[in-house]
């Protein structure tokens, strides 16, 4: 294990607390995909396609990454 696990494994911990708490106390408005609707405007049209684009992009991105 190295700082870097450390720091990766605190953020997602940290990340995970934060969800729960919101899922726990009934505040939808909190959670992490509340959130992601309201920052990237997926109530639009062009919110959707550019949030869509940009999942797929960094899927594909991600991938390559891990396994290259």
């Amino acid at each position: 294990m190295n700082p870097g696990d450390a720091v990766w494994g605190g953020l997602i911990l940290a990340g995970a607390v934060v969800e729960t708490y919101a899922l726990r106390t009934a505040r939808q408005e909190a959670t992490l995909s509340a959130a992601t609707r309201r920052w990237c405007r997926v109530h639009t049209k062009a919110g959707k396609v550019l949030f869509v684009g940009g999942w797929v992009g960094f899927s594909v991105w991600w991938v390559h990454h891990v396994i290259a």
